[in-house]
C-alpha cells in the first residue's frame, strides 16, 4: 500500500478474490458447511489465509484484511469459514510441531479438515486468564477435563486449539495450548442456536488425552498463543465489518437513487443525502484504520504498538459497521426488515462482531493501558 491508495498488485489480488468467491454454493445455516469450507479450498481462497510456501509461513495481514472484506461484501458466510479455518488453524500454524503443521495445515488449505479456536469458556470470555478448563500431566501426555463454550465450528471441528489451564492460580501465566482433534475419546458437545447463523457450540473434554507433541508452543505459555494469533487476525475483523457495511452501503445508494418519494427520488431530501454522506465518510476512516493497523503488523511494529493498533482497528471498525448497516435498515423502511432482505441478513450479522476476538469494551481497556499505563486503569 502507497500511502493510502492499494497498489496495483493489490487491487488485482481484489479483483481475483472477488470473481473468486463469486457463485459459491449456498451456506447452511447453524452447522459447519463442509461444502461451503471445500469449495473455498477448491478457488484457492483458503490458501489466501496462509501465504505462499510449503509449509506455508503466514499470510500478511493486508492481505488477509483485504481477502476478508472483499467476500463479505459477496457472502458473509463465506468469509465466515474461511476466517475460522485461519483462526483455529494459525496457532498450529505458528506454534506446533513439524509433525502437527504437515498433518493439519494442507487439510485445512485444502477445506478437508475443518479447524476451531476454543479459548472461551463460561466464566472466562472477555477475562481469558481466568480458565478453568484443566490440563494434567499423565505420563508423557496431558488429559484435559472441563468445558469450553461459545466455540465457533464446534462440536463438529476436525482439530481444535485448546488453552487449556496447566497451573493452578496463574492467571495468565498457567496457560497451555494443545491441538486437540475432533474424534479424540472423550470430547463431546452439542450446538447453540444462535442470532448469527454461524456454527457455535460446546465442547466437554471428560478426560480427553492428547500426547506430549500436542503442545503448541511452551508449556505454560499458551496465553502468548493466543495473543499472537489475535493480533493478527483482529484488524481483518475489522475488515470483515468494513466489508458487511459496503454492501451495506451499496444497497442504499441503488434504494435511495430508485425509491421514489412525493414523486421525487428518495435521494433528493437532504436529511437522506446527508445521512448518506455520513455513513460513506465514516466506512472509510474505518477502512483506513483497518489498513493502518494491517501494514503496520507487516513491518513488524513493536510489541506496544501493535496490539494497540489492532484494537483500534477492531473496535472502531465493528461499532462503525453496527451504526452503517443500522442506518442503512432505516433509509430502507420496513422492506429491510423482512426475513431474506440482504439488509436483514447483514443486521442478524454484524452484531456478533462487536462480542467476538475481544469484544468493544474489552479493547477500550486495551487501548487505555497501552497509553496510560496498566497501574492506572485496573
Amino acid at each position: 500500500m502507497s500511502g493510502f491508495r492499494l497498489s496495483g498488485e493489490q487491487r488485482e489480488y481484489v479483483r481475483w478474490v472477488r470473481e473468486a468467491a463469486s457463485g459459491l454454493p449456498a451456506p447452511v445455516p447453524g452447522r459447519v458447511d463442509r461444502a461451503l469450507v471445500q469449495a473455498l479450498g477448491e478457488r484457492g481462497l483458503l490458501r489466501g489465509l496462509f501465504g505462499p510456501g510449503d509449509p506455508p509461513s503466514g499470510a500478511a495481514a493486508l492481505r488477509l484484511c483485504l481477502l476478508r472484506e472483499t467476500i463479505a461484501q459477496i457472502r458473509t458466510e463465506a468469509e465466515t469459514a474461511l476466517a475460522l479455518q485461519g483462526l483455529g488453524s494459525y496457532p498450529i500454524l505458528q506454534s506446533g510441531s513439524p509433525e502437527l503443521v504437515s498433518r493439519w495445515i494442507p487439510a485445512v488449505i485444502s477445506g478437508e479438515a475443518v479447524a476451531a479456536f476454543a479459548l472461551t469458556e463460561a466464566g472466562a470470555g472477555s477475562d481469558a486468564a481466568a480458565l478453568q478448563l484443566r490440563a494434567e500431566r499423565d505420563g508423557d501426555g496431558w488429559v484435559l477435563t472441563g468445558e469450553k463454550l461459545w466455540i465457533s465450528n464446534a462440536p463438529d471441528a476436525d482439530i481444535y486449539t485448546v488453552f487449556a489451564r496447566t497451573t493452578p492460580d496463574a492467571g495468565a501465566r498457567g496457560v497451555t495450548a494443545f491441538a486437540v482433534p475432533g474424534t479424540s475419546p472423550g470430547l463431546s458437545g452439542e450446538p447453540l442456536d444462535m442470532l448469527s447463523p454461524h456454527p457455535i457450540g460446546r465442547l466437554v473434554f471428560d478426560g480427553v488425552r492428547v500426547g506430549a507433541g500436542a503442545v503448541l508452543g511452551e508449556v505454560h505459555r499458551g496465553f502468548t498463543v493466543a495473543m499472537r494469533t489475535l493480533d493478527l487476525f483482529r484488524p481483518s475483523v475489522g475488515a470483515f465489518a468494513v466489508g458487511m457495511a459496503q454492501a451495506a452501503l451499496d444497497a442504499t445508494l441503488t434504494h435511495v437513487r430508485e425509491r421514489r418519494v412525493y414523486g421525487a427520488p428518495l435521494a433528493n431530501q437532504q436529511s437522506v443525502a446527508h445521512r448518506v454522506a455520513e455513513m460513506a465518510t465514516e466506512l472509510e476512516a474505518a477502512r483506513l484504520l483497518v489498513y493502518a493497523a494491517a501494514a503496520a503488523y507487516d513491518d513488524g511494529a513493536g510489541p506496544d504498538e501493535q496490539p494497540r493498533r489492532s484494537a483500534m482497528a477492531k473496535l472502531y471498525a465493528t461499532e462503525a459497521a453496527q451504526r452503517i448497516v443500522d442506518g442503512c435498515v432505516q433509509l430502507h423502511g420496513a422492506a429491510a426488515l423482512r426475513r431474506g432482505h440482504p439488509l436483514e441478513h447483514l443486521y442478524r450479522d454484524v452484531r456478533a462482531l462487536r462480542i467476538y476476538e475481544g469484544a468493544s469494551e474489552v479493547q477500550r481497556s486495551l487501548i487505555a493501558r497501552n497509553l496510560i499505563g496498566r497501574e492506572y486503569t485496573r
